[in-house]
């Protein structure tokens, strides 16, 4: 007798809901978020579980680890994959729970991918330089919104940056101003030397794989841009067509078409919001640093407007970049642009 686990997770508790190989409910029962009593729960059936499928919450890992640690087959459900109970007047944390061993019986679950445990703290971590990045930007922008707005001139990211704090004094005339330019100049102080500590760590604790070393031929994709697409990918093997990449890298527009007709927007947030930023980052090099991308850049901006010029942009790179994991080339602009 075999049996198939689903457990519906939330940020507090679980619920467990055991099925058998009829399809039967053998077990069911809401728990605390604890391993330890999650293990003692299943270990009566521990023998002749089949596998255990958990959904792909913001708070899977550490039930995930510490079952597989236990010895158990996990799977982790792609709850953006699945359509379950269309027309159903109740739905609840039962229901869920066995929903999920159900599908594991079929062997129709939407699995997502677990990310290797070894190597998720660091990813993690070049995250969180991502939001550090996009912060020091907002504090950037606003500086230079200021002087604009009160002097008429622009001031560009990499003087504000090295600019001392004398000189952030001497911009304006006004004491509120000033400790307005100050607040900003010393939040992007601050978060600069936060990111330059984070991409020292990374440098220390991973090196390109090799299949991604050919990244670096890309122009305007550096160390730190390489090893994030490298974190946030993964296996490239598990990408069968360049589209489903591009797709989640959320790089392919999110609407759906039905004779003609817009049906909806679809799933914007479906895919990976990290390898999306990552793209948009290096189309922004791109065009400083490639003659060809910018001319193109050029022509797409001209005919729609910059924000989806660069969106193309991040796409057909995200596209060639699979193209360069894969076959292991290095990157052609002739193949880029024709």
């Amino acid at each position: 007798m075999g049996y198939f686990v689903g457990i519906d997770l939330h940020g507090d508790n679980n619920y467990i809901g055991i099925l058998d190989e009829e399809d039967r409910r053998v077990f069911k029962r809401k728990n605390r978020n604890d391993i330890k009593e999650i293990t003692r729960v299943l270990e009566p059936y521990q023998e002749e579980i089949e596998g255990i499928v958990v959904e792909s919450t913001f708070n899977w890992y550490w039930i995930v680890d510490g079952l597989m640690d236990a010895g158990y087959t996990v799977h982790l459900a792609n709850t953006a994959a699945m359509q379950q109970y269309e027309g159903l007047k109740y739905v609840d944390d039962t229901r869920d729970s066995f929903w999920l061993a159900h599908m594991l019986r079929l062997e129709i679950l939407p699995e997502g991918y677990i990310y290797p445990k070894e190597t998720r703290s660091v990813r993690d971590l070049l995250r969180k330089r991502m939001m550090l990045v996009q912060q020091r930007t907002a504090h950037i922008l606003s500086m230079q919104t200021m002087v604009n707005r009160n002097k008429g001139i622009p001031i560009s990211s990499d003087t504000i940056k090295t600019m001392s704090g004398e000189e952030v004094e001497g911009l304006f005339g006004d004491e509120h101003l000033v400790m307005s330019a100050q607040c900003d100049h010393e939040v992007v102080g601050v978060l600069s030397g936060q990111i330059d500590k984070i991409e020292k760590a990374v440098h220390k604790e991973v090196k390109l794989k090799k299949p991604y070393k050919k990244l670096l031929t890309v122009p305007g994709i550096g160390e730190i841009l390489a090893m994030t697409i490298m974190l946030e990918t993964g296996d490239i093997e598990r990408f069968r067509e360049v589209g489903k990449y591009s797709s989640y890298c959320r790089c392919v527009s999110a609407k759906k078409v039905s004779n003609g007709k817009n049906k909806g927007k679809g799933n914007r947030k479906n895919g990976n919001k990290y390898l999306a930023w990552a793209y948009v980052e290096a189309a922004h090099f791109h065009v400083r640093y490639c003659e060809e991308a910018r001319k193109w850049y050029q022509r797409k901006a001209s005919k729609s407007n910059a924000i989806l010029a660069t969106k193309a942009l991040s796409n057909k790179l995200a596209r060639a970049c699979y193209y360069i994991i894969k076959e292991q080339v290095p990157y052609d602009k002739k193949r880029m642009f024709g």
